[in-house]
């Protein structure tokens, strides 16, 4: 197989050599807004994940430069880019195989069969997506909003370590700015007012999106999806997530697949985090720091108020 490297350990693929690897794209993993993703092996022994965009939206060059700033960024909690392709009007990226696929696979299709999330694995999973957005929004060199975070973006390794991947709707910050005015990207469920508002946006866009996240995470339901119990029928999973911390009443909203074997002081800490998460003013949410304090216990998190945007679009 022949490729070269360049100066950032990004490696640059022929087409043969990938529609090799792939099978000629014969084992799809999945599908979304940019393109489908398919298996594949390099040297018949390392799996590979190929991306394939669909259409050619972007020019090499904006596309080369895209993949040398998400090729240096380098976190246990963010899936790594191994190389690239752009022969043939194709545009093609190769990151490292998760094996066990995204977290929507997880919490949203029933397949009896294989092993449920515990609890620990979910904190844990909890824990890690924080991480990795405190290494975007903080450490890189400039400021990385994600843009898109939902658990079709977040896959798991062998030992369910969580990675955030898929940048393609990510917007990169200088510095020296902390808010910028852009077109809407995100998914419906995900996204916070500001982008509906059609204001500028700063890194609490993913806070939101993250909170949202959290609360299916120990739902394991969609926010928008419908449950048998009466309430959660009429009333917004998040409203309802928020009225009843109120009331102290919360262990009955966690996904009945884990059968009561949970941390009930965890699983208020992680709601009353995600109901900060999904505050209507991005100055009233935490930074991802924040949300990893509070979710490793060296800060106390109040009750938060409940979202009225939420409540208005209930």
């Amino acid at each position: 197989m022949i490729f070269r490297e360049d100066s950032v350990g990004i490696t640059s693929f022929r087409y043969l050599d990938l529609q090799h690897a792939t099978k000629n794209f014969s084992e799809k993993l999945g599908a979304g807004g940019f393109g489908s993703v398919f298996k594949g092996f390099l040297n018949d022994s390392c799996a590979i994940a190929v991306k394939r965009l669909d259409g050619s939206r972007q020019g090499e060059k904006q596309f080369r430069a895209e993949v040398r700033s998400i090729g240096i960024i380098q976190h246990v909690n963010l899936v790594k880019l191994i190389g690239f392709c752009t022969e043939r009007d194709s545009r093609l990226l190769v990151y490292e195989h998760m094996q066990n696929r995204s977290l929507d696979s997880h919490l949203f299709q029933s397949n009896h069969t294989e092993m449920k999330l515990t609890w620990t694995i979910r904190y844990q999973i909890a824990l890690g997506v924080a991480k990795g957005l405190v290494y975007l929004h903080d450490s890189c060199q400039d400021c990385i909003i994600h843009c898109d975070i939902k658990p079709e973006n977040i896959v798991l390794d062998a030992s369910f370590v969580p990675k955030i991947a898929d940048f393609g709707m990510a917007k990169f910050l200088g510095r020296d700015f902390s808010r910028v005015l852009t077109t809407m990207r995100g998914t419906v469920g995900y996204l916070a007012p500001e982008w509906i508002s059609g204001t500028v946006i700063t890194a609490k866009v993913d806070v939101y999106s993250y909170g949202m996240i959290l609360l299916e995470l120990i739902s394991g339901r969609r926010n928008s999806g419908v449950n048998s119990t009466s309430d959660i029928d009429v009333i917004y999973f998040p409203v309802l997530v928020a009225t009843k911390l109120h009331k102290g009443d919360v262990g009955s909203l966690v996904d009945q697949n884990l059968h009561g074997d949970i941390s009930l002081e965890q699983v208020e800490r992680a709601f009353k985090v995600a109901c900060w998460c999904i505050q209507d003013h991005e100055f009233d949410r935490p930074s991802m720091a924040e949300v990893v304090q509070y979710l490793e216990g060296f800060l106390e998190v109040d009750i938060p108020p409940v979202p009225r945007f939420l409540q208005a679009i209930a």
